[in-house]
């Protein structure tokens, strides 16, 4: 049976086409087969490969072993809803700037296909979130998230009130700009660009992180993943508000609306090709280290003299 990999790239991005161009050469040479979805079919140049097909967009990832993201963060929740529910796990090449959610960097890119050819990686399971928004008793949204759902408020000028439940029973409402639920995964991203913790992968959590909340009690909360969550835009203020699920997929929240988050039984599946313990992975993303540090620093000292130090 001829092995196939689902290549995603973003399709107007010069970088990403010609850095898969090159990723479905390999793959073909080593003799396998690498389906792409259409829009990016048309773009990228593939150097003369004949072994190509084109995915279903229906069902992109069916038939293949592996999905190969090229791309930042952005890039790499896209594919993850492209492989959720398959056998395919997901593996991420880093284009972008952080690409915490990426296995590889662009300097490895012939070592990280050569490991894809040899089925040489480790596949872990993420929690995700199921989310849906209702209005007077109707659905209005079904969705999910690998990293977070956020309710924010509609109007840059105006606050949403928010009332936040647990398992059934309101614990606060804050008049904010809006509130971050968050699994392990999403916690280095919009939650912790919020004020929230950072929470290890292999935790079994919720984050719940309010946005500029004017309110006494509006602190971070961590929670088991067997609770459920309800976050409702308050209906006398009158401020809409609108749901965003990974930062991509969003909804419009009329007042009234209501939003259920709980635990998703599907997880994202990634592919890991390292088993470098987390918090080797924060301090190479964020630069945490201690000589990292000092390079700031010293940059900001206009690079003489040593680093005073707190």
């Amino acid at each position: 049976m001829t092995r196939r990999i689902l290549l995603v790239a973003h399709p107007r991005r010069v970088e990403a086409q010609q850095f898969a161009g090159d990723v479905a050469d390999q793959l073909h040479a080593a003799g396998l087969e690498v389906a792409l979805l259409p829009d990016a079919a048309e773009a990228i140049i593939l150097g003369g490969s004949p072994n190509i097909v084109t995915a279903d967009p229906a069902d992109p990832a069916r038939g293949c072993e592996l999905v190969c993201v090229l791309g930042g963060d952005g890039a790499i929740l896209r594919g993850a809803a492209l492989s959720r529910g398959t056998d395919a796990p997901l593996l991420g090449i880093n284009l972008g700037h952080v690409g915490f959610l990426a296995e590889a960097e662009r300097e490895k890119l012939g070592e990280t296909v050569e490991r894809i050819v040899a089925r040489d990686y480790a596949v872990e399971e993420r929690m995700t979130l199921d989310v849906t928004a209702t209005h007077d008793g109707e659905a209005i949204a079904q969705s999910w998230a690998l990293n977070e759902v956020s309710v924010e408020k509609a109007s840059r000028g105006r606050m949403i009130e928010l009332t936040l439940e647990i398992d059934g029973r309101p614990l606060s409402t804050w008049g904010c700009d809006g509130v971050v639920t968050a699994t392990p995964t999403g916690s280095t991203a919009y939650a912790f660009s919020a004020g929230g913790p950072v929470v290890w992968p292999d935790v079994e959590a919720m984050m719940v992180v309010p946005i500029s909340a004017h309110a006494q009690f509006a602190r971070p909360l961590v929670i088991g993943p067997r609770s459920e969550l309800a976050i409702e835009v308050v209906p006398y203020s009158g401020a809409a508000g609108v749901m965003w699920c990974d930062g991509s997929r969003m909804v419009d929240l009329p007042p009234g609306a209501r939003v259920e988050i709980r635990r998703s039984d599907t997880p994202v599946r990634l592919a890991r090709l390292s088993d470098w313990p987390f918090a080797d992975r924060l301090v190479a993303k964020f630069d945490l280290s201690v000589d990292g540090w000092r390079g700031v620093a010293r940059r900001n000292n206009g690079g003489s003299g040593p680093v005073e130090q707190a």
